[in-house]
C-alpha cells in the first residue's frame, strides 16, 4: 500500500509540474497575442486554473518530501517522548483540518456540477472542472497527513536530530 501511496504523491507532483509548464505556455501565448495582434479567449483564466491546480496538486508531494515549512525550534528541544506526543497531536490536527477542507472541497465541486456553475470570465468554463483538481489535491494531502500520523504512532518516522542549530528548512 505504501508504494501505491508514494506513487500517488509522485504522480501529483508530476501533474503539478506539468500544470506549471502549461501555465507558462498559456502566459507566453497570451503575451505573443498582444505582440502579434491576436486574442485567444480565456487564456488568462486557464493560466489561473493551472496555477491553482499546481499549488494544490503539489501539497502532498511537498509534505512527503519534508519541504513544508515547520517550526522546529521548540520541537527539537523537547525530550523524545514529549516530542513524539506533540508530533502525533500536530499531525492529527493537520489531518482533521485537511479532512474538513477536503470534504468541503469535494462538496463544492459537486454543487458546482449540480447547478451548472460556470466561470464569469470570457472562457465560460464549467467551474467543477478546475475545482476538481483543487479538491483532488486536498484529498491526497489528507491521505498523506493520515499516513504521516499513522507512521508517527507506529514509530516509523525518524526523530529529528538533536542540535542547537536551527533546521535548514526554516
Amino acid at each position: 500500500m505504501r508504494k501505491v501511496l508514494h506513487a500517488l504523491y509522485r504522480g501529483c507532483g508530476a501533474l503539478a509540474g506539468a500544470a506549471l509548464v502549461a501555465m507558462l505556455a498559456m502566459i507566453t501565448l497570451n503575451i505573443a497575442g498582444g505582440v502579434f495582434g491576436f486574442f485567444i479567449r480565456g487564456l488568462d483564466a486557464y493560466a489561473g486554473y493551472l496555477m491553482a491546480a499546481a499549488s494544490f496538486l503539489a501539497l502532498a508531494f511537498t509534505l512527503k518530501a519534508g519541504e513544508h515549512i515547520r517550526v522546529t525550534l521548540l520541537l527539537q528541544r523537547l525530550p523524545t517522548r514529549l516530542h513524539r506526543g506533540v508530533e502525533i497531536a500536530c499531525l492529527s490536527m493537520a489531518a482533521a483540518i485537511t479532512g474538513y477542507f477536503a470534504w468541503h472541497s469535494v462538496d463544492m465541486v459537486y454543487i458546482s456540477w449540480r447547478i451548472g456553475d460556470v466561470s464569469q470570465a470570457t472562457d465560460q468554463t464549467p467551474l467543477w472542472i478546475p475545482q476538481s483538481l483543487m479538491a483532488f489535491g486536498v484529498v491526497v494531502l489528507f491521505i498523506a497527513f493520515v499516513e504521516e500520523t499513522i507512521d508517527e504512532i507506529m514509530g516509523r518516522r525518524a526523530p529529528p536530530p538533536k542540535t542547537d542549530e536551527p533546521a535548514h528548512i526554516e
